[in-house]
């Protein structure tokens, strides 16, 4: 029970430190494309964590040739095409509210994965805290105000649910033989490359690091050099959340996991409500406390079926 709920512990405050960063991205994303925000987010953390386990304990990181594919697939997809969804739907006018919900369809299509294609056990208990949540992610994001209709976009948004589903499964299944720091230096490192190839490095825009950058809302007139934020962004937004949440789903299932993770978008509308002043209203807030309602019935729901 403590391990699960050491496990249960993690992710929430993974969610929180996503949605806490959401501050710092927001204002780094007025001077850098998402894209390439993406690149340097996913290349540094790679650097940082990999220069600290190849001086500390290289061991954990060596691989057999026969991994090198699957781990490569992780890293692309599971990493590298879910930012790449996620950020190419809002870059194309989709509200990201609406983004969010599509991404978080990730939890539906496990529940499906594992009922219909591994054939495993799935509680009706999880089926309704998937259907709660989800409900409640619609009355957050409030979707049907300033819906713009952008195909591309759309299937942007969608790419990144299947994504953000292998993620969950794969992070579970790889997580078993490997210490959540090796497993994010493989996932981060495919991805890297992705980016390095579709990015080439020689055409960043290094400008912004020393650009001074407003931190806006209740900070305005705070201004803060741009390499100063971009490493925010890296230590506040990818290491210290990806190592909590891949912690985390070490000690729960994928389906479980996926479910507690639509708490980020609701602490990220909280931490707006606080920093930019965007308040909720009776509908966003019932949205809230329903999200939370299917989390805590994902959290109880019996994960096979002779499980107390």
């Amino acid at each position: 029970m403590l391990t699960k709920h050491r496990g249960e512990f993690l992710l929430v405050l993974g969610a929180f430190f996503f949605s806490l960063s959401g501050i710092i991205v927001t204002v780094v994303m007025k001077h850098l494309p998402a894209l390439r925000l993406a690149e340097v987010r996913s290349v540094s953390a790679v650097v940082i964590l990999g220069s600290y386990v190849l001086l500390t304990r290289p061991e954990i990181i060596k691989i057999k040739k026969s991994e090198i594919p699957r781990l490569a697939v992780y890293g692309v997809v599971g990493f590298a095409f879910v930012n790449f969804g996620y950020l190419f739907g809002i870059q194309r006018g989709v509200p990201l509210g609406l983004v969010l919900i599509i991404e978080f369809t990730a939890s539906i299509w496990i529940a499906l994965w594992i009922k219909f294609i591994r054939r495993g056990f799935v509680s009706n208990e999880m089926w309704l805290a998937v259907a709660l949540s989800f409900t409640g992610l619609v009355l957050v994001a409030k979707v049907w105000e300033g819906f713009t209709f952008d195909l591309i976009g759309l299937m942007a948004a969608t790419l990144c649910a299947f994504c953000l589903a292998a993620y969950f499964l794969m992070s579970e299944r790889i997580g078993k033989h490997r210490e959540p720091i090796a497993t994010m230096i493989f996932g981060m490192g495919f991805a890297s490359v992705f980016w390095l190839i579709v990015l080439p490095p020689w055409t960043f825009p290094f400008e912004v690091f020393t650009t001074q950058m407003d931190l806006g809302g209740i900070a305005a007139g705070t201004v803060l050099p741009g390499w100063l934020l971009v490493g925010a962004s890296v230590i506040l937004g990818t290491v210290v959340p990806y190592l909590l949440t891949l912690s985390g789903m070490k000690l729960l299932t994928a389906s479980t996991s996926s479910v507690i993770g639509m708490l980020e978008p609701v602490t990220a509308g909280a931490f707006a409500w606080i920093w930019f002043g965007q308040s909720w209203d009776f509908i966003q807030l019932i949205g809230a406390a329903t999200v939370l309602v299917g989390i805590y019935l994902a959290d109880r729901a019996k994960t096979s079926p002779d499980s107390q």
